[in-house]
């Protein structure tokens, strides 16, 4: 499991940390019942304080994603794929409106906005 933190990013660092393994649970890449680092561990790694680990994997055990097992650490959950899914969906809708509004109070065209996400699309492979 990585996870890449950009400091300067719009979503604050906890965020980042729980979209991302948020991520690594619905594609399948953290399993139900595995184990996740210890808050400490991941943030020694992440180089971030063990508050904001903390406030991640708080957040990621309100939503039901992962458990906290006393005494031996935090466990990802049984979930429900097609609800993960459709989560996952919502919070990229909500990004993508807040990026869609930007565009057009600058003035870039609908059709420019297509360009732009097709070539940067096409980078990304």
């Amino acid at each position: 499991m990585k996870i890449i933190i950009k400091p300067q990013g719009t979503l604050a660092i906890y965020e980042q940390i729980v979209n991302q393994l948020k991520n690594e649970i619905v594609t399948g890449g953290l399993k139900a019942g595995e184990a996740l680092p210890s808050i400490r561990s991941l943030a020694g790694e992440l180089e971030v304080s063990v508050i904001t680990t903390k406030r991640a994997y708080e957040e990621l055990e309100k939503e039901g994603l992962i458990r906290s097992v006393a005494g031996k650490g935090f466990y990802v959950c049984e979930y429900n794929q097609d609800y993960l899914k459709e989560k996952q969906l919502m919070m990229l809708e909500k990004r993508l409106l807040e990026v869609l509004t930007d565009c057009k109070r600058a003035g870039i065209s609908k059709g420019d906005v297509k360009d732009m996400v097709e070539t940067l699309y096409e980078e990304i492979r």
